[in-house]
């Protein structure tokens, strides 16, 4: 079946990364739920792509979109975390302009992990799992703890809810994969990269290694970035779709490497990613994705019955 994820949830339909979006991306049906984690200064995992709180999508107490980005999530505690309202987007926003079909849904929190674990397992029955996104950078290392703590507090929070089944790990700093496999070996791991300008965590022919990669040096793999991402030990990489060609996915492959790539949003170029043959993706929008894959007859995740 084809690994259909959604991004946040469905961002481009819902509030990202939160439990209501999280809850109607499986109604829609995926086999994978795509969120990140922070951790609050009280040693909370939650969900939340940015480290710090982000003014398009955040109100505070008084119903006010905050002014500018902040306060860091990890100087925050849980308690603290929940006077935010991230239930809608600023009006005007660049954000907004770039969803503008993202429906609000007014008083959703940032949740906890443990949170979202648990209504997936409740709801999702096994047939839903979560990749999970360990978010530390390597460059600004006082936004969050350490690789190893934080992957620490995400298996105990994989373990009290009885989801290590359902979970992935992901993570562009390769030293978060290195955790995951000596925590926590059975739980399926994915390598994150991306090769853009100004966006590059991979950084071959640019010495010294980057600080992305664990510790891993493309020089001694032929400047290949798959066999780099082999190294890892991760059995999924997960490539910025720009990044990919037919080519390097054939190589993925010979590798016994699944190949998911992100952020994939238009139609054309999931039909090109297909026709690549990659195993599958993550979008912002599912239900475009979803679409495609029944018009091509390809199986798809069953959609989660509706609470009522």
């Amino acid at each position: 079946m084809f690994d259909l994820q959604g991004h946040r949830g469905a961002r481009g339909l819902w509030p990202e990364n939160t439990l209501a979006g999280f809850a109607r991306t499986m109604e829609l049906g995926v086999s994978a739920l795509e969120l990140d984690c922070a951790v609050t200064r009280d040693a909370v995992v939650v969900v939340s792509h940015d480290p710090e709180l982000n003014p398009d999508c955040t109100r505070d107490a008084r119903g006010r979109f905050l002014a500018t980005a902040g306060p860091p999530i990890f100087t925050l505690t849980y308690a603290q975390l929940q006077s935010y309202d991230v239930g809608r987007l600023r009006p005007g926003s660049a954000y907004a302009a770039r969803f503008p079909q993202q429906q609000p849904v007014d008083g959703e929190r940032i949740p906890r992990l443990a949170d979202v674990l648990t209504l997936v397992r409740t709801r999702g029955r096994g047939r839903v799992r979560v990749a999970v996104e360990v978010k530390t950078f390597p460059e600004q290392p006082e936004l969050t703890p350490a690789p190893e703590p934080f992957v620490q507090a995400v298996r105990l929070d994989m373990e009290r809810t009885g989801t290590a089944s359902l979970v992935a790990i992901l993570a562009f700093d390769w030293r978060v994969l290195s955790a995951a496999q000596r925590q926590m070996p059975q739980v399926a791991r994915a390598a994150l990269t991306e090769q853009q300008p100004g966006e590059d965590t991979v950084r071959i022919g640019s010495p010294p290694p980057s600080p992305w990669l664990g510790g891993l040096d493309p020089e001694h793999f032929g400047g290949s970035i798959v066999r780099l991402v082999k190294a890892t030990g991760a059995g999924t990489w997960g490539p910025d779709y720009l990044d990919l060609d037919a080519p390097r996915i054939e190589q993925a492959h010979a590798q016994g490497l699944r190949v998911v790539p992100w952020t994939v949003n238009d139609p054309a170029d999931m039909e090109r990613l297909l026709a690549f043959n990659v195993d599958g993706m993550i979008t912002d929008r599912p239900d475009v994705l979803r679409a495609l894959l029944e018009k091509r007859g390809m199986a798809v995740a069953p959609r989660v019955p509706r609470e009522h």
